[in-house]
């Protein structure tokens, strides 16, 4: 699991500089029953990853990501639908998240998925090309 996160900070870094995302992020974050965190593998290899954890009375999307060699085939899609019907089991009544403007296919999937613009919320919260988006379960 490593490797994919390793992967997924070393995009956001070529999309946005510096590290990726300085977001403070701990394993316990995603401790059922204030989170969770699920991969997809392809057979071979870990392929996808996305985590949810606790932010008040909601579920807050984090480290949503797809490898590029599984791109195109919903993968991410699925992976969303997971996040939410974890999230609506745990009693969280809404997910937020946190993306950026260098991110338009991911800001393109969560707008199709139902997903609202909503006030910066989190850690980059007032930062350039900040775009936080929430959807009611």
């Amino acid at each position: 699991m490593r490797a994919l996160l390793v992967d997924v900070l070393g995009e956001l870094s070529e999309r946005y500089g510096g590290s990726g995302d300085d977001t403070p992020i701990a394993a316990a974050d995603f401790t059922a029953p204030n989170g969770a965190f699920f991969v997809a593998d392809d057979g071979e290899r870990l392929v996808g990853c996305a985590g949810w954890r606790r932010h008040g009375d909601d579920a807050e999307l984090k480290r949503m990501f797809t490898a590029r060699s599984a791109r195109g085939q919903g993968l991410g899609r699925r992976m969303l639908a997971t996040i939410e019907e974890s999230a609506r089991q745990a009693g969280c009544r809404r997910v937020i998240l946190e993306t950026g403007d260098k991110q338009p296919e991911a800001v393109r999937l969560y707008v199709s998925a139902g997903y609202s613009r909503i006030e910066d919320f989190g850690f980059y919260a007032g930062h350039e090309g900040v775009l936080s988006y929430a959807k009611p379960l």
